[in-house]
């Protein structure tokens, strides 16, 4: 009878995150159209390229909200056994609420788990799609980071002159093997500036042991030769704004994160974000694993159908508060404060104190 019982919750949980996942991406859809219209009203392109970006995009923006879509969800069912009176008639058959919420939080573990080892993946190869896409449009873009096989390529436009600068990879705020091709407004190369390293720490870059071809003198197509040991080069660019582009991960699996970890890092890609990224996997399905904890805690005291509108208020306001605490923990990682690691962990840290403490009165109950 016991199992019986275990699978129409877990049945009934399940079809509930669905349809919050339906709901969140037919919203993410809607958005996120706009964004993509926007970017191509000036282009001559179907309107099902926007569509389909966007349908490429969205499910990945799910997978980043999906504690929350958890959180959500969960309320909603916590309050609906409630209103229902399924508690009670649930303990009528020795199923505590104890053992209800164990049983909905071991789920939405190994959701998450499947979230991360199966749907990732996925997700990671749409977005990566996504972004070749986009890139076959960037002539239109005025400003532009990409970091991919062939290095870091970074393009900038002034009103004089445009530059478009490749690195075979970026280490310690210096971009290494890089080649400088500066542009006029046809689009003619006008200078081409070599370089062994460049110094971007800040926006006046530093060019050292830098080979400069200057602009053709004469009819025979030679351009002229210039060694120089030190150059300074002014930029919108510096290693934070570029760093930034690193940040979005979402192109790698988690798969392909542990298995090519080296070779990301003799890329390019900060060691410090492919920790941060991997510990974001590896802490997923403990942190949904406590939003369906987190949620029964604040649930369980419903007492009439009358409280339902003050527990919707009570939800949003909790997603709010977590979703900043997340972000200001993150933050306090990337600018050095605490080790980017313990940033990750951090909130779910925090959530989890709260929840052994409120777990014990709802195992009263």
């Amino acid at each position: 009878m016991n199992k019986v019982i275990y699978n129409y919750l877990i049945f009934n949980y399940l079809k509930i995150i669905g349809n919050f996942i339906l709901v969140f991406m037919a919203l993410g859809v809607v958005l996120n159209l706009f964004e993509e219209i926007e970017f191509f009203k000036n282009l001559d392109v179907n309107v099902s390229l926007p569509i389909f970006l966007t349908l490429l995009f969205v499910p990945n923006t799910i997978l980043k909200l999906i504690p929350f879509i958890i959180f959500l969800s969960s309320m909603w069912y916590f309050v609906s056994l409630n209103n229902k009176k399924e508690i009670l008639t649930l303990k009528t058959f020795g199923v505590s609420s104890f053992k209800i919420i164990m049983t909905l939080s071991l789920t939405a573990f190994l959701f998450g788990a499947f979230m991360v080892l199966a749907i990732n993946p996925i997700t990671s190869v749409m977005v990566k799609t996504y972004e070749s896409i986009k890139s076959n449009h960037s002539s239109y873009i005025d400003h532009l980071v990409s970091i991919n096989k062939n290095g870091v390529w970074i393009k900038e436009d002034s009103l004089n002159e445009r530059r478009i600068i490749n690195a075979k990879k970026i280490v310690d705020n210096n971009l290494i093997d890089a080649t400088i091709l500066i542009l006029d407004k046809k689009n003619l190369i006008i200078k081409r500036i070599e370089s062994e390293s460049i110094n971007i720490s800040n926006n006046d870059w530093v060019l050292k042991k830098t080979t400069v071809y200057e602009e053709k003198k004469d009819d025979a197509g030679v351009f002229k030769k210039v060694f120089k040991d030190k150059l300074i080069l002014k930029s919108m660019y510096n290693a934070d704004k570029i760093y930034s582009a690193y940040k979005n991960l979402d192109t790698i699996s988690f798969w392909a994160l542990i298995t090519e970890y080296e070779k990301l890092k003799e890329r390019g890609y900060p060691q410090k974000f492919l920790n941060e990224k991997i510990n974001i996997f590896i802490s997923l399905p403990f942190f949904l694993l406590l939003m369906v904890v987190l949620s029964s805690i604040l649930a369980v005291h419903q007492k009439a159908k009358t409280q339902n509108v003050y527990y919707i208020f009570i939800s949003i306001l909790v997603c709010v508060v977590v979703f900043y605490f997340k972000d200001l923990s993150i933050a306090l990682g990337q600018t050095g404060r605490i080790p980017l690691e313990i940033s990750v962990w951090m909130p779910i840290i925090a959530v989890f104190l709260f929840c052994s403490i409120g777990v014990l009165s709802v195992n009263e109950k």
